[in-house]
């Protein structure tokens, strides 16, 4: 009997659990409302590649989010309605003017937020509807959101994290370690049999057909899964 396939292993229950004291924080909006808080701390967590601003508002409470560029301890942040349009304060899109960069963007009002919330993204307000508004994406795409969704002011701290090239794999691997990742992807062609299904043979190859059917067993359910056709297709004349 061969080995179970990559993906059977990930659909198992885990080894063990994930250290709680790795991932501080969660980046999500406070559930707020005409409230200042103020930064005590910018936190730097594994999990974000943005750093966490650490809130305390009025009443005591501790609370995080992403801090957008231009923050910094000491400074206070606002949240509601009536809010001015500086970096960082939180207000919902009916209250931000147009072409301004926004990130920490909810899907749904209160959720949290949802878009633009990688280091450096921001999105930008395109035009403003009755209910709805029109946000630009990180992606280039348009999205139409309620105008009640909150966001934070400000392009999202942790720019040119990208531009710093890994060199080498070691770095890759501590990368993929610090989020639990799989580092590094071996492909099924370079396998033994026993271990994947288009593993063996003299040289690296599938060694016969590639497409599998939607009903195949897990152990077998490898490659192109019930596609709809494969190549590079003929032209219609």
């Amino acid at each position: 009997m061969g080995k179970r396939t990559r993906s059977q292993r990930r659909g198992s229950s885990p080894k063990n659990r994930v250290n709680s004291h790795r991932f501080p924080a969660f980046n999500k909006l406070p559930r707020k409302t005409d409230e200042v808080a103020t930064i005590i701390d910018l936190i730097h967590s594994p999990a974000h590649t943005a750093p966490l601003a650490k809130l305390k508002f009025e009443d005591g409470t501790i609370g995080h989010f992403a801090a957008p560029e231009g923050t910094s301890v000491g400074q206070n942040i606002a949240f509601g309605e009536n809010v001015t349009l500086r970096p960082g304060n939180v207000t919902t899109l009916d209250r931000i003017p147009e072409g301004t960069p926004v990130c920490n963007v909810e899907l749904r009002p209160g959720d949290g937020g949802k878009f633009a919330k990688s280091g450096g993204n921001s999105a930008i307000l395109e035009t403003r509807m009755e209910d709805t508004v029109r946000v630009r994406l990180p992606s280039g795409k348009l999205k139409e959101l309620h105008s009640k969704c909150r966001a934070t002011i400000g392009i999202l701290g942790g720019h040119g994290r990208t531009d710093k090239p890994l060199m080498k794999a070691g770095a890759a691997h501590h990368r993929a370690k610090a989020r639990g990742k799989l580092y590094p992807t071996v492909s099924g062609v370079a396998m033994n049999p026993v271990d994947h299904p288009h593993g063996g043979g003299n040289h690296q190859a599938v060694h016969g057909p590639n497409s599998v059917s939607r009903n195949s067993p897990p152990g077998m359910k490898v490659g192109n899964i019930a596609p709809s056709r494969t190549g590079r297709g003929r032209r219609k004349e």
